[in-house]
Order: structure tokens, then C-alpha cells, then sequence
């Protein structure tokens, strides 16, 4: 039985997924094997030591500790693509809320309770949220991973020119994106040629203040910046910056700040990207059986740490090991097998970084499993051992 610790309300439909028989959910446990969250901060958070996985229901993995998470041999994953329709759906009505300024002119209607003769007011005043249409524009889409490609394939329908930037592009990616769309070399290029800019990148150290002041330096003047990805990755103070300068014509992001409230060309919405029922019930079930596939039977997809490694259940015991990616580590692990006469009927390891994590399907374990475990674990580098053996 494994316990399952929720940070977060979890849908049920992802609950679902853990049957009752192998997994207890039970959001106040105190050593759980596994955790399902959302957007709790886990970075103050103590990670008990029997800890094995832990799941975020969504894309972003920047409120998980993921060095301390590797370390301790944890994987860590993620839903990449089960709220894509959901953000891709709120980026392309920011698109006209920064081209039309809905917004303004739905508020300023309101001002008008009380007035005799609204209809009047409104055909006076209507001109001050003027503003342009989308079709005919070019629109550059920055990271074209399973949002950026929906994003791109829509703007493309609502007849605009689409500009794509990703020095990355996976072939599962590139086979969904539209042959119309334009590949940019540079982020450079892209920003100087667009009316519109979305942004669709992960946040991390290298990506944090990709919107800089030297790239806006570079960017059409009057464009429209949509940010639907993660705040860090617009420098706030060089935005508006942009925005005195006439560059950045106006700026949406769902990812508020402080900073940012107040200023008449900066639209601020409450995270709402993956907030849909279809979204969260996506999420929290991918989460659900990722980590539920781990727990039983070693397999890793979609971790943001660990490397991609799934061997189908054949009912033979297997042994999942986690170690760092250095030289003769195999070796080292082949000698131990042999030394328990342990014949292996299959093997996989796959790498990622300085992490290697290896599957082995074995004929047969030995009487004293413990003293494999063991010598296993004697290994230098050697970070996590599970020996998984249960029926399928």
C-alpha cells in the first residue's frame, strides 16, 4: 500500500486513477511515498526519507524543490499538454483584449448606471477604445512546445502571419505546428517583425528576464506582449520601461505582481490559464497515473528530472535504480547481479544530465533481497534502489 500525500484539492477524476487497494490518499500525512500538488510551494517543505515520487498537476515545476527532489533520487513530474487547450484558449482572447480594449470599455459602460440616457453616452464616448483588428498582423510565438503549437495553428485560422521561435522544437511538436508558420533564427528577429508576442517558454535560470531591456530594445515599436507562460520571465521594470517608450503598445500577463497594477497598458488577470474543470480533470489524472506507473512498476514518463524510461510489465520482478551518469557505473552494477546469480532478462538505461536511471527485469531475486539492496547501494553514486516484484 502507498500512501499519497495532496498539497492542493485534486480533482477526483485524477484520484480516481490510484485504486483503493494499492494506494491510501490522505493530504495529512506525515511519511508519505508519494505527492500530487498543483501550486503549493514545497520549497520550505521537509522531505521525508522514504519519499519516491511526486507529481504537479500542470506544467510548471517552479514551486518543487527539483535539486533536492534529484538528489534524494525523487523524480519529479509534470502534465505537459493537458491544459494546453485551456491556455491556449485564454491567450487568444488576450490577443483581442490587447488589441480592442475590451476591458476599458466594458468597465467605463459601467460608470454609466444611473445615466437616462446611456445610448447617447456610449455612441459620444465609444471612440476612446478604438483599436485594431488582429487579422493581417504578425503575431511571433516563442516556444512552440504543446501551447505555443496550438497558439501558433489558431492565429494562423484568424487569418494572421505567425512567426515561430524555438531553438528546441521536438519532432512531436513539429509534426503538429503548420508548415505556414515562420521559423525565426533568432528571438531578435522575431520580436523586430512582430505586432503581437506571446511567449511560451518554461521558466528557469537561463530563460528568467528573457524580456530584457536589451531585447525590447530590438522590438517592434507599438507591438502588444502576451505573457500566459510564467511572470520571471519579463523584466517588470524594463517593461514598463518598453511601454513609456511607446515599444510595447500593451502587455497581458496572468501572472500577477504588484508592480505591475496600475499602469492603464498593463492587463493583469488572476492566473486563470489552466482554470477550466477540463483542465484541472487532465491534469490531476496524468499526474495520477504517472505517478501511479512509477510506484508500481518503475516506469518514468514526463519527468522534469529524471530521464524518460518505460519497460512493459511482464510479471517478472524488477529493480529500478537511479545513480549519477559517470563511467562504468553498468559495470559496477553487473558485477553485484552476478555476484546474487541473478540472471537478467532485460535491461534499460537511459540518461539525463549528470542522472541515469536504469529498469532490470530479472529471472529471479535472491532469498536475501535485502543484502542485494545492500550491496547495491554500497556503489558510489548509487541514489535510489526499489525492488518491485507485485503482481500486475
Amino acid at each position: 500500500m502507498y500512501t499519497i500525500k495532496t498539497l492542493n484539492q485534486i480533482s477526483q477524476a485524477g484520484l480516481s486513477k490510484l485504486p483503493e487497494a494499492e494506494f491510501h490518499i490522505d493530504p495529512e500525512a506525515a511519511r508519505p511515498e508519494g505527492i500530487i500538488l498543483r501550486s503549493f510551494d514545497m520549497h520550505s517543505m521537509e522531505l521525508n526519507d522514504n519519499l519516491l515520487g511526486v507529481a504537479r498537476a500542470g506544467a510548471g515545476t517552479n514551486n518543487i524543490p527539483i535539486d533536492k527532489c534529484t538528489e534524494m533520487g525523487i523524480p519529479v513530474f509534470n502534465t505537459p499538454g493537458a491544459n494546453a487547450n485551456a491556455v491556449k484558449e485564454l491567450v487568444l482572447a488576450g490577443l483581442l483584449v490587447s488589441s480592442r480594449r475590451i476591458i476599458n470599455g466594458a468597465q467605463w459602460v459601467q460608470t454609466l448606471a444611473g445615466n437616462e440616457n446611456v445610448e447617447k453616452a456610449v455612441e459620444a464616448c465609444k471612440k476612446q477604445f478604438i483599436g485594431p483588428e488582429i487579422a493581417g498582423k504578425t503575431i511571433g510565438v516563442i516556444g512552440l512546445g504543446a501551447i505555443g503549437v496550438l497558439v501558433a495553428n489558431a492565429a494562423l485560422d484568424l487569418g494572421m502571419d505567425v512567426i515561430g521561435y524555438d531553438p528546441f522544437l521536438t519532432l512531436e511538436a513539429a509534426w503538429h505546428l503548420s508548415a505556414s508558420v515562420d521559423k525565426a533564427e533568432t528571438l531578435e528577429e522575431l520580436v523586430s517583425k512582430s505586432d503581437y508576442i506571446t511567449i511560451h517558454i518554461p521558466l528557469n535560470d537561463k530563460t528568467r528576464n528573457t524580456f530584457d531591456e536589451k531585447l525590447f530594445a530590438v522590438t517592434k515599436k507599438g507591438a502588444r506582449l502576451l505573457n500566459f507562460a510564467r511572470g520571471g520571465l519579463v523584466d517588470n521594470e524594463a517593461l514598463k520601461d518598453a511601454i513609456e517608450k511607446g515599444i510595447i503598445a500593451r502587455y497581458i500577463t496572468d501572472f500577477p505582481d504588484e508592480t505591475l497594477l496600475g499602469n492603464e497598458n498593463i492587463i493583469v488577470l488572476p492566473h486563470l490559464g489552466a482554470s477550466t474543470p477540463e483542465s484541472e480533470e487532465n491534469c490531476a489524472e496524468m499526474a495520477a497515473v504517472e505517478l501511479r506507473e512509477y510506484l508500481r512498476y518503475g516506469n518514468i514518463r514526463n519527468s522534469v528530472n529524471f530521464p524518460g524510461c518505460i519497460v512493459p510489465y511482464s510479471g517478472k520482478p524488477r529493480i529500478a535504480i537511479s545513480h549519477s551518469n559517470i563511467v562504468n557505473m553498468i559495470g559496477q552494477l553487473g558485477a553485484v547481479f552476478t555476484k546474487h546469480h541473478i540472471n537478467i532478462d532485460k535491461m534499460v538505461n537511459n540518461s539525463k544530465g549528470e542522472l541515469a536511471y536504469n529498469i532490470i527485469v530479472c529471472d529471479n531475486l535472491p532469498e536475501n533481497v535485502n543484502e542485494l539492496v545492500d550491496d547495491l547501494y554500497a556503489i558510489h553514486s548509487v541514489k535510489k534502489v526499489r525492488v518491485l516484484n507485485q503482481e500486475g
